[in-house]
């Protein structure tokens, strides 16, 4: 009950991220139901049912990243001082943005089962000339377990992956702190294990794809190589973020430089991740244009779909990040500006770690692109 009064009483900005959560977890149920629908028409043995559902965990993956990304930024949901005193703990704080979470997953899987139905004619006619019915396995009955099933995906992973990013920090002594929030320390250790997975998963990809035809070789196994890629380079992003701060202040570094370096790394537990995953996917989609004209029909519907909501999720949690950063700047901004500081001198200092970090992010892009499409051309 709490989490939804927050949520009538947030700020339209927030509602809105709310609803981008509640929106990605439509498309994601809807994706899901299309799988189940297309696993009760028969067995498939040239397109099994079970690998179409492998691929619907890139889309669920994403969605639980951005929900995660949404609640972060929550300012309902943020530890502040005071907040214990009031029976508002870490602990708390943890389960009501765990609560807000599913409520959008909740809606969105509401809205996709419904949208489903429509389609498919069971609420009232058939609509698209009954183009779409055929698709979703018109008339034939679903198991109500495994819709329930399937439609409390997003909900739960997007809830439990909210409970474990406001996790509350124990100390020493094994007690919860006040109401101080988590603060990262240190440089991010997951580089060297970040490029051997992204190493790895390429093998993979180029292992799987051996001795098969263009892009007809993309099997669970170039999905499992894939998964292992993107999984290295969201673990090597913070690394590589907080390793262009130090070398952008280094060599007797002026205001500009000294200020970006040290907001690169203060921020790379943030933006690196979501950088890091933004690189996986922008590969994957150039690799996969690149492939497209060796086919015939190269994508479907769904397919186009699953793709779309993948890359609007990626981009919406790497600007909600974005925003993250800029709020936990907002105290440092405050005194350099007291300080004397002047505004230009922090816009361009904003604008050449945007530069920096294309200039990197870039270029890896274009290589990881390149080393996944290889395999699949021969």
């Amino acid at each position: 009950m709490l989490a939804l009064r927050l949520s009538r009483g947030s700020h339209p900005l927030v509602l809105l991220r709310r609803l981008l959560v509640a929106a990605a977890s439509a498309g994601v149920g809807f994706l899901l139901l299309c799988t189940l629908a297309y696993a009760v028409t028969g067995p498939h043995p040239a397109d099994p049912a079970a690998q179409r559902l492998a691929w619907c965990l890139a889309p669920l993956a994403a969605t639980v990243q951005l929900a995660v990304a949404v609640a972060r930024t929550d300012p309902g949901t943020r530890p502040r001082q005071g907040l214990s005193a009031v029976g508002l703990g870490p602990v708390r704080m943890s389960a009501l943005a765990a609560a807000s979470t599913a409520l959008s997953g909740v809606l969105g899987s509401a809205v996709a089962l419904l949208f489903f139905l429509h389609l498919r004619g069971d609420l009232s006619g058939t609509p698209f000339d009954g183009d779409a019915a055929e698709l979703l396995a018109a008339g034939e009955p679903l198991p109500p377990g495994a819709v329930v099933l399937l439609l409390a995906l997003v909900p739960v992973l997007g809830a439990g992956a909210a409970a474990l990013a406001f996790r509350p920090p124990r100390s020493r002594t094994g007690e919860l702190p006040g109401d101080e929030p988590e603060r990262p320390t240190g440089a991010p250790t997951g580089l060297p294990w970040g490029v051997a997975l992204t190493a790895v998963g390429v093998a993979v990809e180029s292992y799987t794809a051996r001795g098969t035809e263009g892009a007809s070789g993309a099997t669970g196994g170039v999905l499992a190589g894939w998964t292992l890629t993107a999984v290295g380079l969201a673990m090597a992003g913070p690394g590589i973020v907080h390793l262009c701060g130090r070398v952008l202040q280094s060599v007797r570094p002026g205001a500009m430089r000294l200020l970006a370096g040290r907001a690169l790394m203060d921020d790379a537990r943030r933006i690196g991740r979501p950088l890091g995953v933004a690189c996986a996917v922008v590969s994957a989609l150039i690799a996969a244009s690149a492939l497209a004209g060796e086919r015939p029909q190269p994508f479907g519907p769904l397919t186009a779909l699953g793709a779309a909501l993948v890359a609007a999720c990626t981009v919406a949690t790497l600007l909600t990040s974005a925003v993250e950063a800029r709020q936990a700047r907002a105290a440092t901004r405050a005194g350099l500006l007291e300080l004397g500081a002047s505004a230009t001198l922090l816009q361009a200092t904003a604008l050449l770690r945007a530069v920096v970090l294309l200039a990197v992010f870039a270029p890896l892009t274009w290589a990881v692109a390149e080393l996944a499409a290889l395999p699949l051309r021969h």
